[in-house]
C-alpha cells in the first residue's frame, strides 16, 4: 500500500471538500494518484456530501449540555436545510453529540471541534439525510460564584444559558426565559460598546436631520433615542416579560441576585436565504440532471 502523506490528504480535501478519512482511503486505493482518487470519490456517494455543502442550511436545532454540578454549560446551533429534516432522529442525536463534545473538549471554536471525527460523522449524515448540515455556533459559559441556568424554547430553535449568583432555580429559569424572548445584547448599560452607540447615533442623526428642526433640537432628539436604544438592549433595563411594571434589574436586586453573563442563540438568525420559486427550482434540477 502506498505511503500517503499529510500534504496529499490536505490537497485532496481542498479540492473535494471531503473529510480526512475519506480522502486518505481514496488516496490509498489510488496508490497516491490524486486524479484517480478524485475519480474514485466521484463514483462513490462521498462526493455528494461535498456538493450539498454549497446549499444554504438555515433551519436546524439547538443542543445543550450542563455540568452535573450546574456551574458550567455549552449551547450549540446546528443547521440543516429544512424543518422536516430537523426532526430526523439521527440529526437530533448529532446535535446532542456536538453539544456534548463541545462541553467535554471545553471549546467554543467550531473549527477546533470539527477538526476530528465529527467532520466524517457529519458527512455521512449529509449523505444519509440528503441535506447540507452545518455546525454554526458554540457558546460556553461558567459561574463559579453561582449556577448556570438554561431555557430552550419548545421547538429547540431559541434558547439561552445564564450565569447567575443568588436567587434560586425558579428565578434563574424565569430570567433565562426572559432573555430568550426579549433578546438583550448585554447585561447592563455600561457594557454597550462605544462603537455600537456611535453607529446608532450616526443613523439617528441622519434621520433627525430630515425633520428640518434646529440643530439643538435635533441633538436632544438623538440623545433621547440613544438612551432608549441602550435601555432596550440591556437586560437590566428591560421590562420583565412576566411583569411589565418591573425591570429585570429590579427583579434581580429584590432577590439579591447578580447576572454574570448570558449566551442567547436562535437558529438561523442572520442567515440570508435566497428565495427561489418552485417552478424555477424544478427547472434548475431538470437542467442539472
Amino acid at each position: 500500500m502506498a505511503n500517503i502523506t499529510a500534504a496529499q490528504v490536505k490537497e485532496l480535501r481542498e479540492r473535494t471538500g471531503l473529510g480526512m478519512m475519506d480522502c486518505k482511503r481514496a488516496l490509498q486505493e489510488a496508490e497516491g494518484d490524486l486524479e484517480l482518487a478524485i475519480d474514485t470519490l466521484r463514483k462513490s456517494s462521498a462526493l455528494k456530501a461535498a456538493k450539498k455543502s454549497g446549499r444554504t442550511a438555515a433551519d436546524g436545532l439547538l443542543g445543550l449540555k450542563i455540568s452535573e454540578d450546574g456551574t458550567s454549560g455549552a449551547i450549540v446551533e446546528v443547521n440543516i436545510e429544512t424543518d422536516f429534516a430537523a426532526l430526523n432522529e439521527k440529526f437530533i442525536a448529532f446535535v446532542q453529540g456536538i453539544a456534548n463534545a463541545a462541553f467535554e473538549q471545553d471549546t467554543d471554536d467550531v473549527d477546533t471541534l470539527m477538526a476530528g471525527e465529527w467532520t466524517d460523522i457529519r458527512e455521512k449524515l449529509v449523505q444519509e439525510i440528503g441535506e447540507n448540515i452545518s455546525v454554526r455556533r458554540i457558546g460556553k459559559i461558567s459561574c463559579t460564584e453561582g449556577q448556570v441556568y438554561h431555557y430552550i424554547h419548545g421547538d429547540n430553535r431559541q434558547g439561552c444559558l445564564l450565569a447567575l449568583s443568588g436567587g434560586d432555580a425558579d428565578l434563574g429559569r424565569k430570567i433565562a426565559m426572559h432573555i430568550t424572548a426579549s433578546k438583550p445584547e448585554v447585561v447592563s448599560t455600561d457594557q454597550v460598546s462605544e462603537a455600537s452607540i456611535a453607529k446608532e447615533r450616526e443613523i439617528f442623526l441622519a434621520q433627525a436631520a430630515e425633520s428640518g428642526k434646529p440643530e439643538e433640537i435635533v441633538e436632544k432628539m438623538v440623545e433621547g433615542k440613544i438612551r432608549k436604544y441602550v435601555a432596550e438592549i440591556s437586560l437590566s433595563e428591560q421590562p420583565f416579560v412576566m411583569d411589565a411594571n418591573m425591570k429585570v434589574g429590579q427583579l434581580l436586586a429584590t432577590n439579591n441576585a447578580v447576572c454574570h453573563g448570558f449566551i442567547r442563540l436562535e437558529v438561523g438568525e442572520g442567515i440570508e436565504v435566497e428565495a427561489v420559486d418552485f417552478a424555477t427550482e424544478v427547472a434548475a434540477q431538470i437542467a442539472g440532471s
